[in-house]
């Protein structure tokens, strides 16, 4: 399971970045940020392996891939607003980071509006073809 060599990769970058806090401040958080990157592309590289589910779920109902781009983009943005503002919160910078999610949401929340008209649209003919 990859979930293990996930959890691998943040105990020993974890592990490499005490040991150097007392001696080397500045490596231990270059290493803390490397050991997010590579999480990130071990991430990424389990993310591309299952994109084509979504594919075949968007073929299976009927749905736009417009829709289906449009969420997968709104949940890539959530994670990565996420782990950045954890970046941030790292560096000392809460504040920053606050801001960070606050406009993550509101470009979350753009994205959406083609789906919640696709929706209103789908109650609309519904309640057409009730009448």
């Amino acid at each position: 399971m990859q979930i293990f060599q996930l959890v691998g990769i943040a105990f020993v970058a974890a592990a490499a970045a005490l040991i150097l806090k007392g001696t080397k401040p500045e490596l231990a958080f270059a290493v803390t940020i490397a050991g997010g990157v590579i999480l990130l592309l071990v991430a990424f590289n389990l993310l591309k392996e299952g994109f084509s589910v979504f594919g075949e779920l968007a073929s299976a109902t009927g749905l736009d891939s417009a829709l289906i781009k449009a969420l997968l983009k709104m949940i890539g943005i959530g994670y990565l607003v996420e782990f950045s503002a954890g970046v941030l919160n790292d560096f000392g910078q809460n504040s920053l980071a606050d801001k960070l999610v606050f406009c993550g949401k509101i470009v979350i929340l753009l994205l959406a509006v083609p789906i919640l008209r696709s929706v209103l649209s789908l109650v609309k003919s519904l309640l057409e073809l009730i009448k």
